[in-house]
């Protein structure tokens, strides 16, 4: 079972009180989008096996949205960060670099390393 720290309202919770909405940091697409972009955004999500960004939404707490980085393999959680952000922390990375040699945060489109 999960267990994860809202970073909004500082609560720790297990996963039954939360509720998970997929990929975290994708690109949305917008009016102006081709079919091939508004496909791409609907259908193509990354789903590693290994380390993951998900969304979250802590529905039985402050209500509001938050980031997780874990392991798919492990249930490991490496941290939750604000939703309101373009990509994880400086400080996840460095776990993530850490106990995981050879992964990177360009894997999954990010800038930051």
């Amino acid at each position: 079972m999960l267990i994860l720290t809202c970073p909004n309202c500082g609560e720790t919770k297990d996963e039954s009180e939360l509720h998970a909405h997929g990929e975290a940091h994708i690109t949305r697409a917008g009016p102006e989008a081709t079919d091939e972009e508004m496909e791409t955004y609907l259908f193509e999500r990354v789903n590693p096996k290994g380390v993951h960004f998900e969304r979250w939404h802590c529905s039985y707490g402050c209500g509001k949205w938050f980031h997780a980085a874990r392991c798919t393999n492990t249930l490991e959680v490496f941290g939750t960060y604000s939703a309101q952000t373009t990509e994880p922390p400086k400080e996840i990375i460095d776990i993530l670099d850490k106990k995981r040699p050879g992964w990177s945060w360009r894997k999954f489109g990010g800038t930051a390393q």
